[in-house]
């Protein structure tokens, strides 16, 4: 257990963080899966632009990877010009 008061503040917010970023991380794959699974080519393009927005605020804030980020805008954006 924590002995001094400043970590189990860091404890507390560690907690916090993970759960949001728990959520915005799985908010994502979300979209992104929608994405892949959307047979429309406009729907699947209007979509694109905010799915790229919230990859690169994971990427910004180190949920994942920049070259992951990457990796998956390229391959959405190839999936949606194909479609």
């Amino acid at each position: 257990m924590a002995n001094h008061k400043s970590a189990l503040k860091r404890i507390r917010s560690n907690e916090k963080k993970r759960v949001l970023n728990r959520y915005q991380h799985k908010t994502t794959r979300n979209a992104i899966k929608a994405i892949r699974l959307a047979t429309d080519k406009a729907e699947a393009t209007a979509k694109l632009p905010s799915v790229i927005s919230m990859i690169d605020k994971l990427a910004k804030k180190n949920i994942i990877h920049v070259n992951k980020a990457a990796n998956l805008k390229s391959k959405l954006t190839k999936h949606v010009t194909a479609l």
